[in-house]
């Protein structure tokens, strides 16, 4: 998650003859979010390392990993107040390698490979959607609405694509499944730069109070998850990847449908 820049200090340049405020900027860097963007771009690394080596349930599950540490490394630093433009930046290139370049490299040795020249294309698809994906999002992140995503968010795409072939990487390898992988892998990029909206979460608050019945569901969560961690983890990533452009088909049906009516 993209952590905004850090408001710059102000001081008064006497100098001339009217008051003129220019901003100052701190040296060095915020330790504690930078960290954990560090975990999350080893996470890619890994994931990276692990696909060539053959081990891509190793690979999958470090995916999964850098994105626990992706969406920690934002919240921590607005809770902390230590936004940075290196923040941001540095963010954004440990997203391309875990969420980008890693999910591409992963399902081509899987079996997307198995399709010859279209796997290739299949999985430069998506690392080249997920580059503009957050190249977009870098410079539309404070124009957008902070509530929303326009385009499926990179970590969302990255789990599309690691929880099918975590899901899958037992089963012996055949045409069809190397070509939905390749069908997969190449939509989830193309939903990456669409203009479905998808939510932020940013508006969830983890440092006010909850309701009790709100923390037993997320006891209710990990233990459900637990039973099939691939299987439901790439579930959940359907419902999310696929909910915008089921809602706005939906949208349009009724909307055609009582334009019809009347």
């Amino acid at each position: 998650m993209t952590k905004k820049a850090d408001p710059v200090d102000k001081v008064v340049d006497l100098t001339s003859g009217s008051a003129v405020t220019s901003p100052i900027r701190r040296k060095g860097i915020y330790l504690l979010p930078n960290i954990l963007t560090t975990g999350a771009l080893f996470g890619g690394f890994y994931a990276v390392l692990s696909g060539f080596s053959g081990q891509y349930e190793w690979a999958a599950m470090a995916i999964f990993t850098a994105m626990v540490s992706d969406g920690l490394d934002g919240r921590v630093a607005r809770m902390t107040n230590t936004q940075s433009d290196f923040g941001v930046q540095y963010d954004s290139l440990s997203d391309m390698v875990s969420f980008g370049v890693a999910p591409a490299v992963v399902a081509y040795g899987w079996g997307v490979s198995d399709l010859g020249k279209l796997g290739l294309a299949a999985a430069f698809v998506y690392a080249s959607c997920a580059a503009l994906r957050l190249a977009r999002f870098n410079v539309q992140a404070e124009l957008g609405d902070s509530k929303t995503f326009t385009g499926l968010p990179s970590p969302a795409a990255a789990a599309l694509v690691a929880g099918f072939v975590w899901s899958t990487y037992e089963i012996e390898s055949i045409l069809a499944l190397s070509i939905a992988g390749a069908v997969l892998t190449a939509v989830a990029g193309l939903l990456m730069v669409s203009n479905f909206k998808y939510p932020s979460f940013k508006e969830f608050d983890m440092r006010g109070r909850v309701p009790f019945i709100k923390i037993l569901y997320i006891v209710i969560g990990f233990v459900i998850i637990n039973i099939d961690p691939p299987r439901i983890l790439f579930l959940l990533a359907v419902g999310f990847g696929f909910s915008a452009p089921l809602i706005w088909a939906w949208k349009k049906m009724t909307g055609l449908l009582s334009r019809k009516a009347s």
